[in-house]
């Protein structure tokens, strides 16, 4: 049973939820140096108050939800850090409080804010933890053994963390979301959990989206679907896609900037794409955000190369809305 929160108050208040913009995007703008293959992760150890100033960037930008720095932590990958087991899980605990240290010193900077900061607990696909860009192809060859052991330890770590929402975010693969779907089940903390897309119907293994969806048809505890690190030209139609599977959740879309990433270099190209607006640029990005609202969506924010500027012309377009 989910235990009730700030995030199921926030969707009953029918107003959207402006989320932040890549964690390793702000990181980087501040002088970050993001080779290690524990990305943002890696300053979990290193330098926690790098984190901290990340999040602050994309609160006074405006964003409602920040999602921590968990998305590539895992206990295997923390302890090539030469940390123990034990100190690795505290790692993964660490990055909610982080985010809401981030809070704690955000609304005391502007106490007169007037809406609750939401923190979700970023939960992360197993190809994160491959470090090969799997995430964005899916179909990983292993077992659902293999990733129900993968996900339970650490869910179970961030269902305690005190986070607000689980974002099961990024997910490539329709047989990992179904082992998520069952392992939420278990969990008390409220979730969201977002796909990445390959085209404007299908997840990144080739799965029809709507397929994919509907595993969280009636779920307990996630209380929304949607979509994530997917080139924007694709949201408009994905958001139509996952109204007509799932009349019973909130739609969440962060997508990134549209460019392609390449995993050996850990680097992102730039690709050609049609849409109605280009949210590589602040002011259309927060165009696209008015878009993806009247679609349907009710939770909107950036992922990769989407920086605080992009949250701000979303959050400043979706108030004006």
């Amino acid at each position: 049973m989910s235990k009730p929160g700030l995030f199921a108050q926030e969707l009953e208040k029918g107003r959207p939820i402006v989320l932040d913009g890549g964690l390793a995007t702000e990181l980087e703008a501040q002088g970050a140096v993001l080779h290690d293959s524990l990305w943002s992760a890696a300053l979990l150890h290193s330098d926690p108050e790098a984190i901290v100033k990340a999040h602050l960037a994309y609160l006074e930008a405006g964003a409602t939800c920040i999602i921590s720095a968990s998305y590539q932590a895992t206990r295997h990958g923390l302890m090539t850090l030469g940390i123990s087991a034990s100190e690795a899980d505290a790692l993964i605990v660490r990055s909610v409080e982080l985010a809401r240290e981030a809070r704690r010193r955000f609304l005391a900077e502007y106490p007169a804010t007037g809406r609750p900061i939401l923190i979700a607990a970023s939960v992360g696909p197993y190809g994160a933890a491959l470090h090969d860009g799997s995430e964005y192809f899916g179909a990983y060859g292993v077992s659902k053994a293999d990733l129900r052991e993968f996900h339970a330890h650490r869910l179970e770590l961030l269902d305690g963390s005190g986070a607000d929402i689980l974002a099961c975010e990024t997910i490539p693969d329709c047989q990992e979301a179904a082992v998520l779907c069952e392992l939420l089940r278990t969990t008390t903390t409220p979730a969201w959990v977002s796909f990445s897309c390959k085209d404007a119907k299908h997840i990144s293994d080739g799965t029809p989206i709507r397929e994919c969806a509907t595993l969280f048809r009636d779920h307990p505890t996630v209380l929304a679907v949607g979509v994530n690190c997917t080139p924007p030209q694709f949201i408009a139609s994905l958001i139509g896609e996952l109204r007509e599977s799932l009349s019973d959740k909130a739609i969440v879309v962060y997508p990134n900037s549209g460019e392609r990433y390449e995993a050996t270099s850990n680097t992102w190209h730039e690709t050609s794409h049609e849409t109605s607006h280009d949210p590589s640029t602040p002011v259309e990005c927060g165009l696209a955000a008015q878009e993806w609202l009247r679609a349907g969506a009710r939770i909107i924010g950036g992922c990769c190369r989407m920086g605080p500027r992009h949250i701000h012309q979303m959050h400043e377009r979706l108030a004006a809305h």
